[in-house]
């Protein structure tokens, strides 16, 4: 029997699970560990609310979830409640699926000042992550900017631009819900450094833009291409191109009636972020594009803002005793291997790249290395406790751990407590979640 420990309990564990099932069969043991009671990491916490079908990848996961060979360990903290050390004592590879939970530093002046977030904690402050439930940015203010010009950034603006019939279906949860509706924002300015052919924008996402109910999108013609130079785009991305041409193109009196208005800023800088106490206003410099490279051209603007989220990407957490590649904000890894028996998967492996169905692939390459590791006798002859020892571990030191089955309690509960037409209002704190267990 070999033991198998995967630390984080999103997309990539539980594919990197599905793939140790298939290639091992009854001849594996599977304990997936996450720090938070309920599991699905980014599904649950970093997929917009409104975007359901995308969330219903998770039934995949508890197809995988619920084999007998397969165990959720919730509510244990790698590094306080047990050292990645001893997990590899237990188990005979452990594999680090954390993904990329913390923000990257916008690094600019300024970026210290109130109501200034980054894109990790904004959405898991309307998604209801225990870390970020608290956040309570401020809303009375009339003009937001959001940097970046990726999928998340788009998800960040559609939420601060929907009315309360939009939200409808989604799992918002409702403290946030509440916040958006008394929203007083009319401006969310979209701000990149290079120009429209440059974003990381998705045809799906950029279309939604188009189809709220109170905001407009504006783009400057001024700042597209020329349309023939659309020809050597990729399919997906001249598809984006083409909405933003479209955008353009709204008559401005059709843009009017709608009350808010996101504003595409391409071919801007951000220096630095002005304000006393409180962010007042972004300070950009304009740039043009020289062998693809933005480079500045010295004109400086300042444009108000009440409000800044930076969705510029994300980093991977490090961990005591695991080597870290600070540079790229990533485990240290070798096609991810990372030490004997020491393995990274997923956005922990390859920096936050890639869609959800990226992972699926990547679990299935770690699952043959650490097949080839076993074939070459490099981790041992397989007689190492696994599940039976964590189980003592986690008796001496008194572990409060939550399986699956403890997680359909709660996720039964949220159901209960939901909103109508709502899937489910979640619980934002672990304390109201161990609490629903009885």
């Amino acid at each position: 029997m070999r033991h198998i420990a995967i630390v984080g309990s999103g997309p990539a564990g539980y594919y990197t699970a599905e793939a140790a099932l298939k290639t091992f069969g009854d001849e594996v043991r599977v304990d997936v560990f996450d720090l938070l009671p309920v599991p699905y990491g980014l599904i649950r916490t970093g997929v917009a609310p409104d975007h359901q079908s995308i969330k219903g990848v998770a039934r995949r996961y508890e197809k995988t979830a619920l084999t007998e060979n397969v165990r959720f360990v919730g509510n244990i903290a790698i590094g306080r409640d047990i050292e990645v050390a001893q997990l590899q004592e237990l188990y005979d590879a452990v594999v680090l699926a954390t993904g990329a939970p913390k923000d990257r530093e916008l690094g600019l002046p300024g970026d210290d000042l109130d109501n200034v977030f980054g894109s990790a904690a904004f959405v898991g402050w309307y998604n209801g992550h225990p870390e970020f439930a608290a956040l309570n940015p401020d809303l009375s203010g009339d003009t937001a900017v959001v940097i970046g010009m990726g999928n998340v950034a788009l998800d960040v603006a559609r939420m601060l631009a929907k009315k309360e019939s939009e939200f409808a279906g989604s799992d918002i949860v409702g403290h946030a819900l509440d916040a958006l509706l008394a929203s007083k924002i009319e401006r969310i300015v979209i701000l990149g450094r290079r120009g429209p052919h440059q974003i990381m924008m998705t045809p799906k996402e950029l279309g939604e833009l188009g189809q709220l109910d109170h905001a407009a999108p504006h783009v400057s013609r001024s700042d597209l291409p020329d349309e023939a130079e659309d020809a050597m785009l990729e399919p997906g991305q001249r598809k984006s191109v083409t909405l933003l041409r479209e955008y353009a193109a709204t008559p401005e009196h059709i843009r009017a009636e709608k009350r808010i208005a996101i504003e595409f800023a391409f071919f801007a800088q951000p220096g630095a972020l002005i304000g006393d106490g409180k962010v007042e206003a972004v300070e950009i410099e304009h740039t043009e594009l020289i062998k693809g490279r933005a480079v500045g051209t010295g004109e400086i603007e300042r444009i108000p803002a009440s409000l800044v989220i930076s969705c510029i990407g994300y980093r991977t957490a490090p961990i005591p005793g695991v080597p870290f590649d600070t540079r790229a904000g990533r485990f240290a890894n070798d096609e991810g291997r990372i030490l004997q028996g020491l393995y990274c998967v997923g956005w922990a492996r390859r920096g936050p790249s890639g869609t959800i169905g990226t992972n699926r692939p990547d679990g299935a390459n770690i699952v043959a290395q650490i097949a080839a590791d076993i074939a070459e006798g490099t981790l041992g002859n397989g007689g190492k406790k696994g599940r039976e020892g964590f189980d003592e571990f986690a008796a001496a030191k008194g572990l409060d751990i939550v399986t699956f089955k403890d997680w359909k309690k709660i996720e039964q509960a949220e159901s209960a407590a939901a909103r109508q037409g709502a899937p489910r209002e979640k619980f934002v704190d672990v304390e109201a979640m161990i609490k629903a267990l009885g």
